[in-house]
């Protein structure tokens, strides 16, 4: 049997860690509703151990390093329970009274395949050591005289891995693919930060409202989205509101049964369905009805749509981009935008910067757009003169 009290003397200066109540702070949009690894300095440890007095001298000897905060559990549902914490590493007891270690595992693994699990039991048959490994744990102690010290070398030696790789992600998400932005032309300040946005929200599944001044290049940015998305190889479905009929609208979006109304000789897949698998693309979404708005947000809600002449819902999946020159959120205090649609369409917001605003990427737009009219009509190489790159750099766009 092995002792801790030579490793644990008194009583340590914190009581026992609670973990902190997760807040929702509607501050500048996160990436993604799925899990993240824990982006503090600090590295976050939960214990899971029914041997209260094992668990605090493994808690004492690694907060006294002051890199580590570690939040004790006796049993396995209040580790699980408590897992949007974010831990950076899990060490989970093999035998507890509610589950076993292996249980516990496999729901990390399944919660955040990031989170990095430790196993600390005195079972030492190698069936259930291979298993572990497999489930995914990245070390397994036996519970001996030594497994104090092989712990805390364990969670230091992980530790030092996951700081190493969050060093890592800063500096990608410092670092921007242009390749994958090709057609989005610029290389100024402002146009950076939105790739720079892009990047931290195009892998997600989050709704993204792109809010910019006509000519900003809004479709160009929604296309990024969604071609260096997970959903790249679905549908990508565009629809600008402001060039559908009031009448139509419903129809266009929601699709319409034969017979539904005058003139509905078949039955129409509408853009929502016709996007299912990948995404659509709402442009101009301020023009929107206030009814077509209503049915626009309950299918947010739902993921669900119904066809015009229809009692039937139709399970849907699909990302929604939308985009606007306007202020919903003064439209809205105005009552010609529904509020209950303006705050769902806050998940992600990107604002693009007008055109006085990016510098010399007028010239680089200028040129782009000269040579592809000039590739078109077959007038050979042409060239922007010195007086006409001065005018369109003093022009006071709007």
């Amino acid at each position: 049997m092995f002792s801790t009290s030579s490793f644990f003397k008194g009583n340590s200066d914190k009581n026992e860690s609670k973990p902190a109540p997760i807040e929702n702070q509607n501050q500048e949009p996160s990436v993604p509703s799925t899990p993240l690894i824990n982006a503090g300095g600090m590295i976050k440890v939960f214990v899971v151990e029914d041997d209260a007095f094992f668990g605090k001298a493994i808690q004492f000897t690694l907060e006294k390093e002051q890199d580590y905060d570690v939040t004790l559990f006796t049993n396995g549902a209040d580790l699980i329970k408590n897992l949007p914490g974010n831990p950076d590493i899990v060490v989970i007891d093999y035998n507890l009274p509610d589950m076993t270690g292996l249980e516990i595992l496999q729901r990390v693994k399944t919660y955040n395949e990031e989170i990095v699990p430790i196993i600390l039991s005195g079972q030492n048959e190698v069936e259930v050591v291979v298993k572990a490994y497999k489930i995914g744990a990245k070390d397994y102690i036996l519970k001996n005289a030594n497994a104090h010290v092989e712990l805390v070398n364990s969670v230091k030696t992980l530790g030092a891995t996951v700081k190493l790789k969050r060093q890592v992600e800063v500096l990608q998400e410092q670092i921007i693919d242009r390749q994958k932005y090709s057609k989005i032309i610029g290389e100024s300040k402002a146009l950076l930060s939105v790739l720079k946005m892009i990047q931290k929200v195009e892998k997600s599944n989050m709704l993204v409202m792109i809010n910019g001044q006509n000519g900003t290049g809004k479709e160009g940015i929604a296309s990024a989205i969604h071609y260096n998305s997970p959903r790249a190889r679905g549908t990508y479905v565009t629809v600008n509101m402001a060039s559908v009929p009031i009448d139509l609208a419903e129809s266009e979006l929601f699709g319409h049964e034969k017979g539904a109304f005058t003139g509905a000789d078949n039955r129409r897949i509408g853009k929502f369905e016709e996007a299912n698998g990948g995404s659509i693309f709402l442009d101009e979404i301020g023009e929107m009805d206030l009814g077509l708005q209503a049915k626009l947000l309950r299918v947010l809600q739902e993921n669900v749509i119904t066809r015009v002449g229809s009692n039937r819902e139709i399970p849907i999946d699909v990302r929604v981009i939308a985009a606007t020159n306007r202020n919903l959120g003064q439209m809205a205090k105005e009552g010609k935008f529904r509020e209950d649609l303006f705050y769902r369409l806050q998940g992600f917001l990107i604002k693009l910067p007008p055109l006085n605003e990016r510098g010399n990427d007028i010239l680089l737009l200028a040129h782009s757009f000269l040579t592809q009219f000039a590739s078109q009509n077959k007038l050979g190489n042409k060239s922007i003169s010195k007086e006409a790159k001065e005018l369109l750099l003093k022009h006071e766009w709007l």
